[in-house]
């Protein structure tokens, strides 16, 4: 290795293998049933593919305003009035982003330093960590509770700090399927009242929320708005998770920083799909919908299972469920899981990864975003394991 080469210092430790890319290169080489990865495997509406068709054809191929046409902004800031009863201004408090992804990057490279602290829950999705490291930052990891996956709100208080900068949250939350009640916001609210500490709200699944329940976005209580940065997918709820289209609502002392690195990372996202998107949003049932649409799905998924030896909870919201199969075997969750994927056909996501310590309580994850069809050929796998 030349003296040059060897110079070059990783500002990220070697990593292992995304589970993502492990699991789906398995499913492919194996020709299994892939329920691993997040991703539908349906088309999505055909009026929105004709709405971005239809934007390229009438000539919007060039460069996006920085925070993104200003009629997909009103029309997330009215969406986001209408169901948390907070208001964003178009212009100065909403940016649209590459996806959901470079939208919480971006927030963190924007106000983490070297040496602050950042609260993760765990388990966590795989982006978070990796984004504070390269900031010099400090991931400090809270584990949720191993089974419910509720937040232990007295260890989280007791890892905060005076050097605690920022604290991410992700609800409803991924691998889980959990959602965050009125009163999990309410404490998170009063832990973090008369600190400076920053909330990173991922809330990609905000509108895949099931039964009864309610999305409880930070935008919906005082204190957590004025000091939290709110990321969304329109990947997520539109089934078009390739499109990587997403945004980033906070107040304008929050978003003023916001816009200083996401001008120098991608300046602006894509502008076609941006005119799509604008005029999709303007029919709220397009998004009102997702949630008894994926309820049917899981219900069908779990109503395969019924009677075999994987334990559940019911997922509570986004398009996962966690199995239990600690009655079938004692093996760890990736050995598990690549067994499944191998031996049975059907590839899932094992949860040790997302854990602080890599914990292994012996869940998978099982994407539900799938055709009847695949469902059910899942679940006959699965009952009889």
């Amino acid at each position: 290795m030349s003296s040059f080469a060897s110079s070059i210092r990783p500002k990220l430790p070697e990593l292992p293998e995304s589970i993502f890319t492990t699991m789906s290169v398995m499913a492919k080489e194996y020709g299994a049933i892939n329920l691993s990865q997040g991703f539908p495997n349906f088309d999505p509406d055909q009026k929105l593919l004709e709405l971005a068709a239809k934007a390229m054809r009438d000539g919007y191929n060039q460069y996006a305003p920085l925070s993104g046409i200003y009629s997909l902004r009103e029309v997330i800031s009215e969406k986001i009035l209408s169901l948390y009863s907070r208001r964003y201004h178009p212009d100065t408090e909403i940016t649209i982003t590459a996806g959901a992804t470079q939208a919480i990057y971006t927030a963190v490279a924007a106000f983490v330093w070297p040496g602050d602290e950042v609260i993760v829950l765990k388990p966590a999705y795989d982006c978070y960590e990796p984004a504070i490291i390269a900031q010099g930052g400090i991931p400090v990891l809270v584990q949720m509770d191993p089974h419910d996956h509720r937040v232990n709100w007295a260890l989280f208080k007791k890892a905060i700090s005076e050097r605690t900068r920022m604290v991410i949250i992700n609800t409803p939350h991924n691998p889980s399927g959990v959602t965050f009640s009125t009163e999990d916001m309410r404490t998170l609210e009063q832990s973090l009242k008369n600190t400076n500490i920053l909330v990173l709200s991922d809330e990609v699944y905000e509108h895949i929320v099931f039964g009864n329940g309610r999305h409880e976005s930070a935008s919906r209580f005082e204190d957590l708005a004025s000091r939290s940065l709110i990321c969304a997918s329109f990947g997520k709820t539109f089934h078009v998770t390739g499109w990587k289209m997403g945004y980033c609502a906070a107040p304008d002392y929050l978003m003023k920083e916001f816009r200083r690195i996401h001008e120098f990372n991608v300046f602006c996202a894509n502008h076609p799909l941006q005119r799509a998107l604008a005029s999709y949003l303007k029919n709220p049932d397009h998004y009102l919908d997702l949630g008894p649409f994926f309820e049917e799905k899981r219900d069908l998924f779990l109503s395969g299972l019924q009677g075999s030896r994987f334990k559940f909870k019911a997922s509570q919201g986004t398009y996962f469920q966690l199995l239990d199969f600690s009655e079938l075997t004692d093996e760890g969750d990736v050995a598990f899981a690549k067994r499944l994927t191998v031996e049975k056909g059907i590839a899932s996501i094992p949860i040790s990864v997302f854990n602080k310590d890599q914990q292994d309580h012996q869940y998978l994850r099982f994407c539900f975003a799938k055709t009847e069809d695949t469902l059910l050929r899942a679940t006959e796998i699965l009952g009889k394991i």
